[in-house]
């Protein structure tokens, strides 16, 4: 599964949309009633907190722009899983029980929840696949692209090592967690640019995204390979960067290789100024989130023209095709890119990143 089409922004598909006179157009069917007004329950079911992502970006962020898409009378119900998939499982049913308008979900387990999807969709409710694409009849998908976030990784850590890179440079892989659709999809957008220019030495699909299991999974390699002859990391996310790096500072390595990762955490964010973390992805999470809020509200009340608008991609899944989507674009972080994007973005100000710890490293590139 590809990208098709890249859409417009949705805050400027909005106001266009708005200064056409369309944002009363009607739906069809239970799943868009066009007699929904802004009194609407969306209910938002995130996956886990190893990520620190979701509590803290996410969820205020939808729950912000909902209620003012809403003249504040929208709400959004939200439970966290905590990767747990039948404790999802449970509280999706619960949101179908409690008659939510809407469901944005991000599924711990894209295969084990399609039961429930297919529950909502018989219940009238809709369900938009949030961040990770879940099976089932979903009514739409917004995420990144998950391919080019892959691509990004991989084409950053050749460039780290540098034109002197070739198939005798050992690369270890520590991918994400084999029940997420997104991990399948990263891998693959790595592989496509590491495959026949590097010697993939060892590769893990790292149960749960859990740093933990990544730290094990890199000193079983490091075990196999050799300290010595690890020249770089793809590591999917942040998190799991931070188990490699403990595992290769465990085993003695005083000059880390290049080390990959994603969603510009802010501990990573460090460690990228320090040296110790060579890269992340920036993902702009309110541009998701915030486009993922409109798509909700215009699904439930029915402004079908809108939604139409807002979801000009289309993707597969395992047990459905053409479903319309939006995909976000991402960014390379790495020091040079660190005020263009997680700064001028206001995800963090110099100061959360140029501690006391950070502040020499931060000079060094000239942040301040």
């Amino acid at each position: 599964m590809r990208r098709i089409a890249i859409s417009v922004a949705a805050s400027t598909m909005t106001l266009s949309l708005a200064g056409c006179g369309v944002l009363n157009a009607t739906g069809d069917g239970a799943s868009a009633s066009p007699t929904k007004g802004d009194e609407v329950t969306i209910g938002l079911l995130l996956p886990e907190r190893a990520n620190s992502r979701y509590d803290r970006f996410d969820y205020p962020i939808i729950k912000k722009k909902v209620e003012e898409l809403t003249h504040q009378k929208g709400k959004v119900a939200y439970a966290n899983a905590n990767a747990d998939a039948a404790r999802q499982a449970a509280q999706m049913q619960q949101m179908i029980d409690d008659k939510a308008d809407i469901i944005l979900l991000d599924a711990v387990d894209s295969h084990a929840i399609a039961g429930e999807v297919k529950k909502a969709k018989d219940a009238g409710i809709p369900v938009i696949a949030y961040d990770r694409l879940a099976e089932g009849p979903i009514d739409a998908y917004i995420s990144f692209d998950n391919e080019l976030v892959g691509e990004v990784q991989a084409r950053s850590l050749l460039a780290a090592l540098g034109s002197g890179v070739d198939t005798s440079d050992k690369v270890v892989m520590v991918n994400g967690s084999p029940t997420d659709p997104n991990a399948k999809q990263f891998k693959q957008g790595a592989l496509s640019e590491l495959n026949g220019k590097v010697d993939i030495a060892d590769s893990f699909d790292t149960k749960d995204w859990k740093p933990e299991n990544a730290q094990a999974e890199m000193t079983e390699a490091i075990n196999k390979i050799g300290k010595n002859n690890i020249a770089a990391v793809y590591a999917a996310n942040d998190g799991m960067a931070g188990g490699v790096i403990k595992a290769l500072e465990a085993a003695g390595v005083t000059k880390l290789p290049p080390i990959t990762g994603q969603d510009a955490e802010l501990d990573a964010v460090q460690r990228v100024v320090a040296g110790e973390q060579y890269m992340s992805v920036y993902k702009s999470y309110p541009d998701e989130a915030e486009a993922a809020a409109q798509m909700a509200v215009t699904k439930v009340q029915g402004k079908d023209i809108q939604f139409d608008a807002l979801t000009q991609d289309k993707v597969d899944s395992p047990t459905d095709k053409d479903i319309p989507s939006k995909l976000v674009q991402v960014t390379e972080l790495t020091k040079s890119k660190i005020k263009e994007t997680v700064i001028d973005d206001g995800i963090y100000t110099v100061g959360d990143i140029c501690t006391a710890k950070y502040k020499a490293a931060c000079t060094a590139i000239g942040l301040k």
